[in-house]
């Protein structure tokens, strides 16, 4: 079984944008590499439906405003640097943006979607007048299995447990809720202040979400931080933890330039596991060292449900997943026992486990803000000994067996939606095109 500093550097790790366009932006920078100093011809990009879907409408760091994985992909070969993992745009300038808008209007960026292909799959290609260079990243956003220039290998990683379906048989996959949070126990100095990096990492996304309309998306945070300024609703942690929580997304969302601490995988799924949490430490008066075991027993829930369910699904993970951990994590601040933590899971699953994941965009701060708030609401109720006292619908007597059912209802049970949610939003693209062209005749 891994160490609590083995699953932080698995599960723990800065991100900057969605971490889905980001992926691709990864692998194209690395096949980009392999070929730098030539002209770029052409680049492909093969995804899977999830990549696909979650990447179509969501803003691209420094990109003002204008989303997609293509785009993406354009800005990584002018301006992308592998070696900064899931940040390999973070050095990105205007000038960098221009240049890749010009290789989208020129076609010389192909993205195409594999139908039949789940979870985290990306295939990106990088063709000069001599060479072409593959990078495959598979399983998790940032693990790259190969690197071909030429159709040779020049970099092979042992596939190993983790599959095209984004679910994750490794360390996490047999590991029982109750003896992975016991992982917490195991915090060091260190740990500390590297979680607590990670939460004051997602606290600037909130206040620049708050405080900077140009790049914070839909705006959800701001919008309940002025109605609480109204007096229209209350002031309660129940609407802070929302406010925060939201506005971190917003500007995410939105192509803010600046990274989120993610969590097994996401961005936005680091926001709603820690952030929710944090928060409610601050009202409490908790000291660093409470904040940073809290959040860790948030994090910890938030991969366990993930690695049941795998990186991408059907269903929203930071609602879901997310959601959940950060339910569990606030009761432990409240007083709770580790029994406690199990019940504000189910909780949470019982409330969100089938809230349909509709791809990366402004919306998901809703979700998450949603997702804060349930949270609370279920710590609450998990220490007073309150919510769910027996096996009913998709909540069974464990949380172990809980996730599991959780992971059949997207493996089994919604196996299409993606491609219908693909279908509609590609519709909808269609229709734009058609407008655009009709307004312009």
């Amino acid at each position: 079984m891994l160490t609590l500093k083995e699953f932080l550097a698995k599960e723990v790790i800065p991100a900057l944008g969605c971490t889905e366009p980001g992926a691709v932006a990864l692998a194209t920078a690395r096949a980009r590499q392999e070929v730098a100093g030539e002209p770029v011809d052409r680049v492909g990009v093969r995804v899977s439906d999830s990549i696909y879907k979650n990447g179509m409408n969501v803003g691209v760091p420094g990109a003002a405003g204008e989303t997609g994985n293509a785009l993406a992909a354009a800005l990584s070969v002018t301006a992308g640097n592998a070696d900064l993992g899931l940040e390999v745009l973070r050095n990105c300038t205007p000038a960098d943006v221009h240049l890749a808008k010009q290789l989208l209007s020129q076609g010389k960026v192909k993205l195409v979607c594999l139908p039949e292909v789940h979870g985290v799959y990306i295939e990106a290609s990088v063709f000069t007048a001599h060479h072409a260079a593959t990078c495959v990243i598979e399983g998790e956003h940032s693990r790259i299995v190969d690197v071909t220039v030429d159709g040779k290998d020049v970099y092979t990683r042992q596939h190993g447990a983790t599959g095209g379906d984004g679910r994750d048989h490794g360390p996490l996959g047999d590991v029982d809720y109750a003896t992975l949070l016991g992982l917490a126990d195991q915090m060091d100095p260190d740990d500390i202040e590297y979680v607590m990096h990670g939460v004051e990492i997602n606290q600037a996304l909130a206040r620049h979400g708050l405080d900077d309309p140009s790049t914070s998306g839909l705006g959800a945070g701001r919008a309940v931080s002025q109605l609480i300024a109204k007096n229209q609703i209350s002031t309660d942690l129940s609407f802070l933890v929302r406010v925060y929580a939201s506005a971190a997304a917003d500007a995410r969302m939105g192509g803010a330039q600046l990274s989120a601490m993610s969590a097994a995988g996401s961005g936005n799924q680091g926001i709603a596991a820690m952030l929710p949490v944090a928060v409610v430490a601050e009202a409490m008066g908790k000291s660093r060292e409470e904040t940073a075991r809290a959040v860790v027993v948030s994090l910890l829930s938030t991969s366990f449900i993930r690695s049941r369910t795998g990186r991408l699904t059907p269903v929203c993970g930071s609602a879901v997943a997310a959601g959940a951990g950060a339910a569990a994590g606030i009761s432990v601040l409240l007083g709770g026992t580790r029994r406690h933590a199990a019940r504000a899971v189910q909780i949470v699953l019982s409330n969100t486990a089938g809230m349909v994941c509709d791809g990366a965009k402004g919306t998901c701060a809703l979700r998450i803000g949603t997702a804060a708030t349930e949270a609370y609401l279920a710590a609450l109720m998990a220490v007073n000994d309150q919510g769910i006292n027996a096996a009913q619908g998709i909540v069974d007597e464990s949380v172990d067996v809980t996730a599991e059912n959780v992971a059949r209802l997207n493996a089994e049970g919604m196996g299409h939606v993606d491609q219908v949610l693909i279908q509609i939003l590609e519709d909808r693209a269609r229709r734009y095109e058609r407008d655009a062209a009709g307004s312009d005749a």
